[in-house]
């Protein structure tokens, strides 16, 4: 298979610094209109991902999401707000970044290139079957990630990828690839911008779908959600009020006493009123 690295190609703008701040915008803004629709063309791949993923999740097992530099930000930040958005341990979905935590804010020099920390990153959780690790790298050619799914595969553990190039080394390592083709990017090789974008997306639909098939969420609402601030408390309150037809208060006092919406909910249900 040809492999044609589209993410580094040149951007089809040139002479940026002549641009006006009003023509960098526009040109940057018709570039990302594009993302959606590379997407929609994935979507078959990611459906079959998050299928597997629900079966592991269900069996007991947990998402790994590993990546370098953007990628690995990226997937730090999805991990991260699963435990607050659908109430699961923080244990449930974890993010991993060539470098480790330092990476998240300043980059770590040739963390990427390493072909053996990924899996000793990985083997600090206890990494086992039941387990589903997804490798992010925008090029698909990141040693920290390849070298990572390739030891998974060989023991037996489920792995997937996103990532912006057809037919990349880490599509081909990976058990369960998503491929989003999103083109040269308008400042050249700057992958954080519409390859960043739709990882982040994808992402996104990964972490949401999967938990609304476990469960987390009722109707449209995230009814596990922790409790973290006051407007996720006045939501909650609001949730109550929606679903069981009480007054403000009444809700309010419900949520205090629980501490969690579905519980509230539930409690009243069973006619503890």
């Amino acid at each position: 298979m040809n492999f044609i690295k589209t993410t580094e190609a040149n951007s089809k703008y040139n002479n940026l610094e002549k641009m006006t701040v009003s023509d960098l915008l526009i040109n940057i803004n018709n570039e990302d209109k594009t993302v959606p629709f590379a997407i929609e063309k994935a979507l078959p791949q990611i459906e079959i991902l998050i299928k597997q993923i629900v079966t592991k999740l269900k069996k007991g097992g947990r998402i790994f999401y590993i990546g370098a530099g953007t990628s690995g930000r990226l997937g730090v930040v999805d991990a991260s707000e699963c435990p607050p958005t659908f109430g699961v341990d923080s244990n449930v979905v974890i993010g991993i970044i060539a470098g480790g935590d330092q990476a998240i804010r300043d980059a770590v020099e040739f963390a990427e290139d390493s072909t053996t920390e990924g899996w000793e990153d990985l083997q600090q959780h206890h990494i086992t079957t039941n387990d589903v690790v997804i490798g992010i790298a925008a090029s698909g050619t990141t040693p920290y990630v390849i070298s990572a799914l390739q030891t998974c595969n060989a023991n037996n553990i489920v792995t997937g990828c996103i990532t912006c190039n057809e037919n990349s080394p880490l599509s081909l390592t990976a058990q369960y690839p998503i491929e989003v083709i999103v083109g040269p990017e308008f400042l050249t090789g700057s992958s954080r911008m519409k390859a960043g974008t739709a990882q982040k997306l994808v992402l996104n639909m990964i972490s949401t779908a999967s938990m609304i098939q476990l469960g987390k969420v009722k109707g449209n609402k995230m009814i596990d959600m922790q409790l973290s601030n006051d407007k996720l408390v006045d939501r909650g309150i609001k949730m109550i009020m929606s679903e069981i037809n009480v007054p403000y208060q009444e809700a309010e006092e419900l949520l205090m006493l629980h501490k969690n919406v579905r519980t509230a909910i539930t409690f009243y249900n069973n006619g503890n009123r």
